[in-house]
């Protein structure tokens, strides 16, 4: 039986060595405080706060709770205006807050809301927007903002993709009313799990902190109904020694995306995301689009045979979360509604990028996309 060629997964998660972890672990071990506000924990607060050049920093176990305490923390009802191409807990977060998703489409460069479709979703139940930094591609923040402003809406960014990026030099963790990161272990950052809200005030910050603490003020004053939604101190560990290694991860795959871009120009139907200037990118993610009029093979097709090589990408975003049991029911689900989401999530493949990633397992997925598309021309 032929060898199965070596596994190359889309992501994998930076684990700094045992070494270095292990002194945290001691600390903690010998203090007994695992979780609640712990040393780490606001160390880490602290620190994260000033890497990112933002003013407050709530942190999360999650960021799904942080999203869906950041709309709690907003007293956010009635609509949202928000974009069927993300992971379900963007709209998830809303449903479960008892708010409905208003769906609208995409622009097709970087698959960000369409900022000129917004005004139209609005009506008198519209209380906020919930745009998404899809990729780590900043949204149009500025027109998002105008638009809030006019109408009165709140606007929470889902900016689970943006760590660490900056547009014109500013960290577009900084536009909205809130903005949400995500440390999941699939993120260029992590603390295995993990989340946070970041907050313009430290009013706004207090409020939020009393709601992911079950609504604690102090030991016997509870001034809302909260969830637990505390990162514990082995989380905040992690995040510490993350913080130390983010600059030279993030180069690595600066070098990887840059490889990626030389060699994928060459091949017909493969198609590149453009690359904004003002943007300085954190490369969590390389998205590319499979056009099947030129390739001759559906985006499924190349997904498929790509594992015959060992190489597993990721269909990343599909399904639309518009076409999902809860929400396909919804007037703004419509595929007359979202035709360059409905288009886009056909054809996107995010291919394997993280820091750990060799330069013969980069050329190796390069070699294989091309020889799969090869094999498509001759057989034609």
């Amino acid at each position: 039986m032929k060898d199965q060629p070596k596994k190359i997964t889309v992501t994998q998660p930076f684990l700094p060595g045992l070494d270095e972890f292990i002194p945290y672990l001691e600390k903690i071990w010998e203090s007994k405080w695992l979780t609640n506000n712990g040393d780490f924990h606001q160390q880490f607060e602290k620190e994260l706060a000033a890497f990112l050049e933002v003013p407050f920093i709530s942190l999360f176990t999650n960021g799904t709770l942080a999203l869906i305490t950041a709309i709690q923390a907003l007293r956010i009802t009635g609509e949202v205006i928000t974009t069927p191409y993300s992971f379900v807990a963007t709209t998830h977060s809303l449903w479960w807050n008892g708010i409905k998703p208003v769906f609208v489409d995409i622009e097709p460069n970087w698959c960000n809301i369409d900022a000129s479709k917004i005004e139209a979703a609005i009506t008198p139940e519209t209380t906020a927007i919930l745009p998404v930094h899809v990729y780590g591609n900043p949204c149009e923040t500025e027109i998002i903002r105008k638009i809030a402003n006019t109408y009165g809406l709140k606007v929470i960014y889902d900016a689970a993709h943006a760590f660490g990026v900056k547009h014109n030099g500013s960290p577009v963790t900084l536009c909205g009313d809130l903005s949400i990161l995500s440390f999941h272990s699939t993120k260029i950052f992590h603390t295995f799990e993990g989340g946070a809200i970041i907050c313009p005030d430290e009013k706004t910050k207090q409020r939020i902190d009393y709601l992911k603490n079950f609504g604690f003020a102090d030991e016997v004053t509870v001034v809302g109904p909260g969830i637990n939604a505390k990162m514990n101190e082995v989380q905040a560990a992690m995040g510490l020694l993350q913080l130390k290694h983010y600059e030279t991860n993030r180069l690595k795959r600066m070098t990887i995306a840059s490889v990626y871009r030389k060699e994928l120009a060459t091949i017909p139907g493969i198609i590149l995301q453009p690359l904004n200037d003002a943007v300085e990118y954190n490369y969590g993610y390389f998205p590319v689009y499979v056009d099947e009029s030129i390739v001759g093979k559906s985006r499924d097709e190349v997904y498929e045979e790509l594992k015959a090589y060992g190489v597993f990408t990721r269909r990343y975003f599909y399904p639309l979360i518009s076409s999902f049991s809860t929400y396909r029911e919804l007037p703004s689900s419509a595929i007359s509604n979202l035709p360059v989401a409905t288009e886009i999530t056909l054809k996107v493949l995010c291919l394997p990028i993280y820091s750990d990633l060799s330069s013969e397992d980069t050329e190796r997925i390069i070699f294989s996309l091309k020889k799969i598309i090869q094999q498509k021309k001759m057989n034609s």
